[in-house]
């Protein structure tokens, strides 16, 4: 069943044709190679810079559509054989403006700042990204072209200094070669290169020094070739990342009747290796890694939710090389790896080949069962082994063909996923993409009968096919997904089961000229249709949305949705409107909020509710040091007939004193209260429930991996059981690591 309704979708898009793509024949400048040292402290007066290749920052490319920009910039660019040295003379007309503080790293995106882009393969398929603002504040990430997306959780280990002058600012950054890839090879290396400088003030400016065509739905295609890194001899790339972290957790096993008990203090001593074994090949080795998470997850509403909640991966061990691993279906999800004694990965590209893998001993095995209409999970305290096995060949116009092997292993358990998947670049506007998957899996017999799965060992299909067509006015899209009831993907994220869905959708967009008030309008709509395995209709959806920006960096977007839901053997029919709109109108002072109102299925009683859920965002920089940021959420459900449901909110408050760049302390507040109306209830539930939870967190980061972190969190409940807030538990937090590169 799974290859027919496949290749139905396939055959329609095969009908595409390919068209060539104009080659750039402009000459290529050379990057000098200095030897003189440079010091990295924001000023521009080391000799070196006089020999530097100068590329001029002059092209507004958004919103003003390669225009020449209304401020001066000016990139200077070298290398001495082991780094590349990049500066940045941001000229200013009122330097009082610039907007600029004191951040953590990769939290700087709203300020002013300076970076270069860096296509080292010069394929057109992924770039490393290196910004800083005013002070220096290093923000970093890789461009996947190939899956379009930006990912900042690539973190390397490299120098950046800033300092605000009667003229503007200055920034100078060294990025030693051995953070990035490239090929190995003799004679002079030609790499892909953008320059920009983000000018935030009435509009969110964005200056380069490439001009970028709105008709070619491609970024890294367009960008500028430099020519340097001669015979450049491969360097001890090594990281030895000894870690000690220390904790103990004081819990209750009943809050009601059951004291606070004193937890054993809980230490532990490892060790992380990075091992650059040649510039296109990186070895990862975590010995009783600490594979802890520091920061605190955004708090979420847990109400009235169908399917397991998506938290994102932090771990620096699975961040390396992360989106090496990603495909169209989520099929690699690190966070299923919980508590792992041991993990290694290897990960590189050689010519046109790309792949990686990695494997980890995890002492515990967490289950998610998805559904057509919800998922549930559970946690096993058994080991298993996870592994991972990625490849991809690149070929035409940054068109790749790729396979990927998932296994999970443990007592009387294994789920074994595998496939393959392609993207077709077919010119500047058209492109398909396609994936298709198989998992054999089976689980212990008491798992199995506990949450309805098969006894047996049982097999599923997962495919997913895709066409997009983007232009400067016009996109639009084809979907098709299928996940069988039997498909699993347990080293991964896939909540969801048994249907097939088709979506079409697509929109117009206009661009505002300086005459305008407006930078951008857009419309978008879409439809799609789902049913499960057997043919009953899971889901059938209109959903249409307008959208503009204009001054004060605002923007606003709103649009109708009305769909039929299967849910518990009926067919429910919703009617929604959702808005939302966003602000800054000064640099330090940020406003936004989301709302949708109309019906909602009410999942615990199986009957259509009239829901207000309304989710308000804020970001105020008070200084250059202090930051307060709230995210809410707001949800009341009703009855049709009138009476309350329930009434839930989740507030998420965090305030950051940034000493540095380098160290913080920051207080972390989450707060989620549900009132409900037991009478409305076909079960029985807490009429009222309360949990607040606190976090003290001290950082201290030289570098990605030389940290210390010292912390304190704490968990309080409240229900019908309790008359007050009760401690169900506390816990201290002591982390060091140290990076040493021998």
């Amino acid at each position: 069943m799974a290859w027919t309704r496949l290749c139905i979708p396939v055959l329609r898009l095969s009908l595409l044709l390919a068209f060539p793509v104009n080659a750039n024949t402009t000459a290529i400048p050379d990057l000098p190679r200095v030897t003189q040292p440079i010091a990295i402290d924001g000023k521009l007066d080391d000799d070196a810079w006089r020999h530097a290749l100068q590329i001029d920052v002059n092209i507004e490319t958004r919103p003003g559509e390669n225009v020449p920009a209304k401020v001066k910039t000016v990139a200077y660019l070298l290398e001495n054989g082991e780094s590349l040295f990049v500066a940045f003379d941001a000229r200013d007309p009122d330097p009082t403006q610039i907007r600029a503080y004191f951040r953590d790293r990769d939290t700087a995106y709203n300020d002013d700042f300076v970076g270069i882009v860096i296509d080292s393969y010069n394929d057109h398929r992924r770039a490393f990204e290196f910004f800083s603002n005013p002070y220096g504040s290093q923000m970093d990430m890789t461009q996947d072209e190939v899956n379009q997306r930006k990912d900042d959780s690539f973190d390397a280990i490299w120098n950046s200094a800033g300092q605000i002058n009667g003229s503007g600012y200055v920034v100078e950054m060294e990025i030693p070669l051995s953070q990035l890839r490239f090929p190995l090879a003799e004679g002079k290396q030609t790499w892909g290169i953008d320059v920009i400088r983000n000018y935030p003030r009435d509009d969110r400016v964005r200056i380069g020094s490439n001009a970028i065509d709105r008709e070619i739905n491609c970024y890294l295609c367009q960008i500028s070739e430099v020519q340097g890194f001669e015979n450049l001899e491969p360097s001890r790339d090594l990281e030895i990342v000894p870690t000690i972290t220390a904790s103990r957790t004081d819990e209750r096993d009943d809050p009601v009747t059951e004291p606070m008990q004193s937890g054993d203090v809980d230490s532990n001593v490892g060790i992380s290796v990075r091992w650059g074994i040649t510039p296109d090949l990186t070895a990862n080795l975590a010995i009783n890694p600490d594979f802890s998470q520091v920061e605190a997850d955004v708090a979420k509403l847990e109400v009235n939710n169908q399917f397991a909640l998506f938290f994102p991966e932090k771990r620096p061990f699975f961040l390396e090389g992360a989106d090496y691993f990603r495909t169209p279906i989520r099929a690699v999800f690190t966070r299923t790896v919980a508590n792992p004694d041991i993990g290694a990965k290897l990960t590189g590209k050689r010519g046109d080949h790309t792949y990686g893998f990695f494997v980890a001993e995890d002492a515990i095995t967490n289950l998610t069962f998805p559904g057509a209409t919800g998922s549930d999970s559970q946690s096993l305290d058994q080991s298993n082994t996870a592994a991972v096995g990625r490849y991809s060949f690149s070929f035409g116009n940054a068109s790749t063909a790729g396979a990927l092997m998932t296994v999970r292993k443990g007592a009387d358990y294994h789920n074994y996923v595998g496939g393959f998947d392609a993207r077709w670049k077919i010119d500047d506007n058209h492109q398909v993409r396609a994936q298709y998957l198989y998992s054999d899996t089976e689980y212990p017999d008491q798992v199995a009968i506990d949450n309805d799965q098969p006894l047996e060992r049982f097999d599923g299909s997962a495919a997913q096919l895709s066409y997009d067509y983007g232009s400067r006015e016009w996109f639009g899209f084809l979907r098709y997904e299928l996940r069988d009831d039997e498909f699993r993907a347990d080293s991964g994220f896939v909540n969801r089961v048994d249907y097939d869905q088709y979506t079409i959708g697509g929109g117009r967009v206009w661009h505002g000229g300086e005459d305008h008030w407006w930078n951008q309008q857009r419309i978008r709509a879409d439809y799609d249709i789902s049913h499960d395995m057997n043919g009953q209709l899971l889901e059938r959806e209109l959903e249409a949305y307008y959208s503009i920006d204009g001054p004060k960096q605002w923007f606003g977007r709103m649009g109708p949705l009305t769909r039929d839901v299967y849910y518990d053997g009926q067919v429910f029919r919703e009617n929604k409107f959702s808005i939302y709109t966003k602000i800054q109108p000064t640099g330090g002072l940020f406003f936004g909020v989301w709302a949708r109102v109309g019906d909602q299925i009410d999942f615990a009683n199986t009957r259509l509710g009239y829901q207000v859920r309304v989710q308000p965002e804020m970001r105020w920089n008070v200084n250059e040091h202090l930051l307060a940021r709230l995210s809410s959420s707001w949800v009341k459900l009703d009855s049709k007939e009138g009476p309350n449901i329930f009434d839930a909110q989740v507030q998420d408050l965090r305030l950051t004193w940034q000493f540095s760049n380098r160290s913080f302390v920051r207080l972390t507040t989450q707060y989620q209260t549900v009132d409900r109306n037991p009478a409305m209830y076909t079960d029985e539930v807490d009429a009222s429930s309360r949990r607040v939870g606190r976090q003290f967190l001290y950082s201290y980061k030289l570098n990605p991996q030389t940290v210390f972190f010292l912390g304190y969190s704490d968990q309080h409940i409240e229900d019908d059981d309790l008359d007050d807030l009760m401690v169900t538990d506390r816990t201290y937090f002591l982390k060091i690591g140290y990076a040493w590169m021998p």
